[in-house]
């Protein structure tokens, strides 16, 4: 449990950075996997301290230009929390990165990159298959205009349910840990709607096909 668990955080922070086609997924080492999720946290984190710092900025420079209005001074305000919850979100990326080799090394190495490659290799042979299905289950949303970390969130649950036999509860307390980790606040809340309304999607399906047949 512990190694598949390991297994699908890499490849959730891994899959936008590794190759597309099986030849070339096949030959990627767990080392590789490794590298990729850890590159994707520190960008996060580098992104989120340029955004912080230029908001920092921008508040600075409207109290200087001000005279000290009301206004500007609460717009200032809330710019510079803004910016301490992004430093926050980055200090957190950084954490986490540091903690993904220390949890591959105590794990079963073997069965940690099998499947990471397993999921990554169903999931973008299945995408649009995969794809297809959320967008049914999504509610007053268009997948595309989704965080790309809760989409890949999303279609990993997917492709566990429709293709590698974890069991839909499994599924979604999975997706729901794994949006608690590197979702928003509240990403996990609606991690857990869109997939309870997939899992309704499937059977209603399903039953569809029984009585067809």
């Amino acid at each position: 449990m512990q190694a598949r668990r390991i297994a699908r955080e890499l490849a959730l922070l891994s899959i936008s950075q590794l190759p597309t086609t099986p030849e070339n997924l096949e030959t990627q080492s767990l080392q590789n996997v490794v590298v990729a999720a850890v590159r994707t946290l520190t960008t996060e984190a580098e992104e989120a301290l340029e955004t912080a710092s230029a908001e920092l900025k921008q508040s600075s420079n409207r109290l200087l230009s001000s005279q000290t209005r009301t206004t500007d001074v609460e717009s200032a305000r809330s710019m510079v929390n803004e910016a301490i919850d992004l430093a926050q979100t980055a200090i957190n990326r950084l954490g986490l990165a540091i903690e993904i080799p220390e949890m591959v090394q105590l794990a079963n190495q073997s069965d940690v990159r099998t499947y990471a490659m397993e999921i990554v290799r169903t999931l973008k042979k299945n995408a649009k298959d995969i794809d297809q299905l959320l967008v049914r289950a999504l509610v007053d949303w268009q997948l595309g205009r989704l965080a790309v970390i809760d989409r890949d969130i999303l279609r990993i649950a997917v492709t566990e349910m429709l293709y590698l036999g974890v069991p839909d509860r499994v599924a979604v307390n999975e997706a729901v840990e794994l949006a608690k980790r590197y979702s928003g606040e509240d990403g996990y809340r609606f991690i857990n709607g869109v997939l309870r309304r997939v899992t309704d999607c499937v059977k209603a399906e399903a039953s569809g096909l029984e009585k067809n047949s």
